[in-house]
């Protein structure tokens, strides 16, 4: 048995006059949450932009960390390869003072 057609059921006529399967208010809001959404998707666009070139100057910096502190660390293994040796040419001097002290008493 056939449904009778009731008025406003299923087609609406917009401003143009022309037939639409979908209610007004539903389109009006539907095309209000299409717009919405792309100005989010726009947003979230902008947004990944913006990380993107401070995640760039973030890598960019921690590189230049990492080379400083390589140099800090060469520069301090070097000052200690320097103490180590003015120790050991001390000793040496001394060894020599203690020989030559020998071959003065010797002599004198």
């Amino acid at each position: 048995m056939a449904v009778p057609y009731q008025p406003g059921e299923g087609f609406h006529f917009d401003e143009l006059s022309k037939i639409r399967v979908i209610d007004p208010q539903a389109a009006t809001q539907t095309e209000e949450l299409k717009d919405e959404c792309k100005e989010f998707v726009d947003n979230i666009s902008e947004f990944q932009t913006l990380v993107g070139g401070f995640i760039s100057v973030v890598e960019s910096l921690a590189s230049q960390v990492e080379n400083e502190k390589l140099k800090a660390i060469g520069a301090r293994n070097h000052i200690k390869s320097i103490a180590k040796e003015r120790e050991s040419q001390k000793q040496q001097l001394q060894l020599l003072i203690a020989e030559k002290k020998i071959q003065l008493e010797r002599y004198g």
